[in-house]
């Protein structure tokens, strides 16, 4: 019976013994395959993170560049495209400038030729208005005022009748019409503001329109025709 015991006991021993060796064996091995395969792994992890660590600063700095040149062509672009319209705006202001300028001046001498010519019409006027009272004078000065203002509207006819001169000074000194013009009077008086107040406002009149003899455009001491004082009118 105690051998019976004793043989009980060795074969637990022996059992515990073996499980042991046996679980130490498969732990050992178990950690030695975990640690192979935690530094294979760790060994294929490094270089799959090396290999997107490249992949990745080989990427982003070929973006980078990219992303740069296409940042500077863009700027490159823009500021010529700037630098064009500020040129064409300059240039346009430039010639708008011209232009105004030009157009400025053009007025100014249109305005300066208008104002000679206002000037020299006004002064032809004045003259022919005192040539017109000094041939009234010298031709009427004795008459009565309607008869000065008849030999101004004999001047004024012929001045629009096509038949004579179409300015006064032409008429009054067309050769063989008015005696006191052939003969230096006419100048005389002229030269000397000889003329009276009368026959001033009688050419003035005549000048406005004043006609009391109709169509006539001759006047003489004698014969027939409209007589007003010592002129008859024909």
């Amino acid at each position: 019976m105690k051998y019976n015991q004793n043989r009980r006991l060795m074969r637990v021993c022996y059992a515990a013994a073996a499980g042991l060796i046996l679980l130490t064996g498969f732990t050992s091995l178990a950690a030695e395959q975990h640690t192979a395969g935690t530094e294979t792994a760790q060994v294929q992890e490094k270089g799959r993170t090396e290999t997107v660590a490249d992949g990745a600063a080989w990427d982003f700095a070929e973006i980078a560049a990219g992303i740069h040149e296409d940042a500077v062509v863009g700027i490159k672009a823009a500021a010529e495209k700037a630098h064009e319209d500020y040129m064409e705006k300059v240039e346009e202001e430039r010639r708008k400038a011209e232009e105004a300028e030009k157009e400025a001046q053009q007025k100014a001498e249109e305005e300066a030729a208008r104002e000679a010519a206002a000037q020299a019409a006004a002064q032809t006027a004045a003259e022919e208005k005192e040539l017109l009272a000094a041939l009234i004078f010298c031709e009427a000065g004795n008459q009565p005022y309607e008869g000065q203002v008849a030999v101004g509207a004999v001047v004024m006819n012929r001045v629009n009748s096509g038949q004579f001169p179409d300015t006064i000074t032409d008429v009054i000194y067309q050769s063989g019409q008015f005696t006191p013009a052939m003969t230096g009077w006419l100048d005389s008086v002229l030269a000397s503001d000889g003329y009276t107040d009368s026959a001033m406002q009688a050419a003035a009149d005549a000048l406005a329109g004043s006609n009391p003899i109709g169509d006539c455009l001759y006047f003489s001491t004698g014969g027939n025709g409209y007589q007003l004082g010592d002129h008859f009118f024909r």
